[in-house]
């Protein structure tokens, strides 16, 4: 393996454990000083809320159960895929680290708990976590990377 496609793999692997890390962390912070449904305002329309689901990102497909644990497998699986592929495309290692962490984040908490921490509140939308933020700017990093130089290099 070539310098810069171990490096690639290093910097994903260090973004990923980072990511879970910092996740499971402040999921277990929130866990310690809220009861479900507390809240606590931070500005404007942002607050700390502990809410547990039972979905993937954002509360969607709630109750999927096993069948949720093996879409993440299959989920990791195409974008560890991906990056096999070209670990030094643009942003990919990025994306991947994001990704991967934000995936075992939740898939934590579904195997420990059989729920989702959820502690980000902002308006209407539904609670969300650092996990799940990580998820959302993997996906949008990963398409911007295929779009950006046109899927191959």
């Amino acid at each position: 393996m070539s310098g810069a496609r171990a490096r690639a793999w290093r910097l994903a692997g260090a973004l990923c454990g980072l990511v879970v890390v910092l996740d499971q962390a402040a999921k277990a912070l929130v866990e310690a000083n809220l009861l479900p449904g507390e809240s606590v305002e931070v500005l404007g329309p942002l607050e700390i809320v502990l809410s547990h689901n039972t979905g993937v990102a954002f509360g969607l497909a709630s109750g999927g159960g096993a069948g949720l644990v093996v879409l993440v497998g299959l989920a990791l699986a195409v974008v560890a895929y991906l990056f096999s592929r070209d670990p030094t495309r643009w942003g990919m290692w990025v994306a991947a680290g994001l990704l991967a962490g934000g995936a075992l984040g939740n898939l934590a908490d579904r195997i420990r708990a059989d729920a989702v921490t959820d502690y980000i509140q902002i308006g209407a939308w539904p609670a969300f976590n650092l996990a799940d933020v990580a998820v959302t700017c993997g996906v949008i990093l990963l398409a911007l990377s295929y779009l950006r130089e046109g899927g191959s290099r």
